[in-house]
């Protein structure tokens, strides 16, 4: 079977091909670094690491692309409020946004650029758009986009430039010719630090959020690639805007296919923080272990609204126990590869998967598979029922000690990574005593240290 995959675009399913024969290029809107993931970041992290993961499993080469936003307005705020530097702040978010994206053995992608790096790529692409007619220059020193002199703006979100104008309840800002025009380049306030200011021919500023991702899309993927992922908030204005910019300046399609994961949802409203009816992940790993909730996640299909409570992550942790009861009682025999054409579960869970990542029915099979197990205890139907979850990043553990874990496993991660935290401070002190201290504690709980570039992961012994 093809696979097919659902195009925001199109608004349709249709049949995947990569531009370039076997290789497929994907790109994906991180974080703004300013803050804790909550879980809404951890469900799409979760669905386009499953994505990927899938598109391996098919035989295919992925280069995926997840960008950092480190420079921003809440980013400035945040830092100010705080009293440190940019770089302190989002470093430190950054490093905690891989200990938790770890946690849920959500695997690191191709390439993670930040923004700040590529400021020269955003002046570029600004300048390619004003020679074209499609930026102009405020009296206030900002740049901005001419939302109008781009044919096709609204065809990703479904918005008409007339319908957008009438919602208008904003009057135009000073310098604007269009309410619906968005800011390229911001000039540089007086009470910003310096270390958000970058020279440029529009004197000094910072690029808006949105060229950041054209920019960053473009140098690390080409003009045009297959696919451009995000959660469904950011279709409009963050997708529409990109496209706007990135085709303006160039004349190519920028993404083949469109992909938008759904939201979590928190008594049937959207979780944000504008709300105040957010987790983070951390908050939700002191209740629940890790592998708990991604199974959570992964068993909706990621189009799909997540309902989050108590209720379905207790519901999730007891199927996901089911399975390992499985293992437990049939030691997986290494199957090597899967023979997806002819074995009939394997064959199902491809066409589930292959139907734009159907989560739900792959794991149905996944449970009709392991009550075969239950049956004939054969160790090679234990061995597919453990390579199949491997592809959805299920079912690695050791079924023993993860049986035997319990809800308790979200608070030692708590703890483990609280003491992690603790020595990165003692390091940052330069108390190396301090810091080598607290790995010899953890190692003593026969939790094992990785120091890397990009931070601190952890494992058992």
């Amino acid at each position: 079977m093809t696979l097919r995959i659902y195009n925001s675009l199109t608004r349709r399913v249709d049949a995947f091909t990569p531009l370039e024969p076997g290789h497929v290029r994907l790109y994906v809107c991180g974080m703004t670094v300013y803050d804790l993931c909550h879980l809404g970041h951890a469900r799409s992290m979760v669905a386009f690491d499953v994505v990927q993961r899938w598109l391996k499993a098919s035989g295919l080469r992925v280069t995926y692309v997840r960008n950092v936003t480190d420079i921003d307005d809440k980013i400035i705020a945040r830092a100010l409020k705080n009293g440190e530097t940019i770089r302190s702040l989002t470093d430190r978010m950054v490093e905690a946004l891989h200990q938790d994206a770890d946690a849920l053995r959500i695997e690191r992608p191709t390439f993670e650029p930040r923004a700040m790096d590529y400021v020269p790529q955003m002046l570029n692409l600004i300048g390619t758009l004003e020679r074209k007619g499609l930026a102009y220059r405020s009296p206030n020193g900002d740049v901005n986009y001419a939302v109008r002199q781009f044919d096709g703006y609204g065809k990703l979100s479904g918005k008409s430039l007339d319908d957008l104008r009438a919602g208008e309840r904003v009057a135009v800002d000073d310098g604007k010719h269009d309410p619906l025009d968005f800011v390229l380049w911001k000039a540089a306030k007086p009470t910003e630090p310096d270390e958000a200011k970058w020279d440029s021919p529009y004197g000094l500023g910072r690029p808006g959020w949105h060229i950041e991702c054209s920019a960053m899309s473009c140098e690390m993927l080409g003009e045009s690639f297959d696919i451009h992922g995000g959660g469904a908030d950011l279709q409009f204005p963050h997708h529409e805007n990109e496209i706007a910019q990135s085709e303006g300046a160039t004349g190519q399609t920028l993404a083949q296919v469109w992909m938008h994961n759904g939201f979590v949802r928190v008594d049937n409203e959207k979780m944000s923080k504008s709300l105040g009816n957010f987790f983070t992940i951390r908050e939700v790993l002191q209740k629940y272990d890790a592998e708990t909730v991604r199974f959570f996640i992964v068993r909706t299909h990621y189009r799909s609204a997540l309902n989050y409570s108590d209720a379905h992550l207790d519901d999730a942790r007891a199927a996901l126990k089911r399975l390992y009861t499985t293992l437990a009682a049939v030691a997986p025999a290494d199957i090597g590869s899967v023979d997806w054409q002819h074995d009939g579960y394997a064959s199902r869970f491809k066409a589930a998967m292959d139907e734009d990542f159907g989560t739900p029915d792959a794991v149905a099979v996944l449970f009709e598979l392991a009550s075969e197990v239950n049956r004939t205890r054969s160790p090679e139907r234990a061995g597919l029922l453990k390579a199949l979850g491997a592809t959805l990043g299920l079912l690695q553990e050791d079924p023993t000690a993860f049986l035997q874990g319990g809800e308790a496993n979200g608070d030692d991660a708590a703890a483990i990574q609280a003491q992690i935290e603790a020595r990165a401070a003692a390091k940052a002190a330069k108390n190396w005593a301090e810091a080598d201290r607290i790995r010899q504690d953890l190692l003593a709980q026969g939790v094992v240290l990785k120091d890397g570039p990009a931070g601190t992961t952890w494992e058992r012994a």
